[in-house]
C-alpha cells in the first residue's frame, strides 16, 4: 500500500551547512530542511527522515545503497531527497538504475539554506512540486528547472546544472565534481 504525502531524505550537501567564521569553512549543524518546509506553509502531507549529513564529495557507494533502501522500503510513493551538488547527478543516475517505481526527486543548494541568498529553499520547493506532479523516475531540481536522471550535469564554471543528452554523459562529466 503506498501512503500519501511526501518522504523527505535529508542527506546532507552544501543545502545543510552553516558557516563559521572563526573557521572560516562550512560546518554541519541540523538540518535546517523542517524549517524551510514550515516557513513555506507546505500543506502536502509529508515526513522527513535524515539519514545522514555528508558532503556530497563523501557519498559512496554504500550510502547510495542506504538511500535506495530508505526508498525501498517507504510507503510513499514520492520521495524529495537533498543532496549535496557536486555528486547529484550521479546519484540521480544510480537510484534510476535502480529501477524504482516511484517519483524522486534530488534538491539541493550552491549557499547554505541558512543565508539569505540561498538558492535552497527554491529548489526544495521545486521539488516538492516535481514529485506531486511528474511520473515515476528520478529527476534532480535546481535552478528553476527540473532535469532527468541521465540527463543533467553541473556546471561547475556556470554555477548552475544544465541539461545533457544522455549520450554526452562520459565518466569526465563527473570529474570535476571529485577533482575538488
Amino acid at each position: 500500500m503506498t501512503a500519501a504525502g511526501i518522504l523527505v531524505l535529508v542527506t546532507g550537501g552544501t543545502i545543510d551547512k552553516t558557516y563559521f567564521d572563526d573557521l572560516s569553512e562550512y560546518k554541519y549543524g541540523s538540518s535546517v530542511i523542517s524549517s524551510i518546509l514550515v516557513t513555506a506553509r507546505v500543506t502536502c502531507p509529508f515526513r522527513l527522515i535524515q539519514i545522514m549529513l555528508k558532503d556530497s564529495l563523501d557519498i559512496d557507494e554504500a550510502d547510495r545503497d542506504v538511500i535506495a533502501r530508505a526508498i525501498s522500503v517507504a510507503p510513499e510513493s514520492k520521495i524529495v531527497i537533498t543532496h549535496g551538488t557536486d555528486t547529484m547527478a550521479q546519484t540521480a543516475m544510480d537510484l534510476a538504475a535502480r529501477g524504482l517505481d516511484k517519483t524522486i526527486v534530488l534538491a539541493g543548494a550552491f549557499m547554505p539554506a541558512r543565508f539569505s541568498s540561498s538558492d535552497g529553499a527554491f529548489n526544495v520547493g521545486m521539488a516538492f512540486a516535481a514529485a506531486q506532479t511528474a511520473p515515476s523516475g528520478v529527476y534532480v531540481a535546481m535552478n528553476g528547472s527540473i532535469f532527468p536522471a541521465g540527463g543533467v550535469v553541473k556546471d561547475r564554471a556556470g554555477g548552475t546544472f544544465r541539461r545533457v543528452e544522455p549520450v554526452e554523459l562520459l565518466e569526465a562529466d563527473f570529474a570535476d565534481a571529485t577533482a575538488e
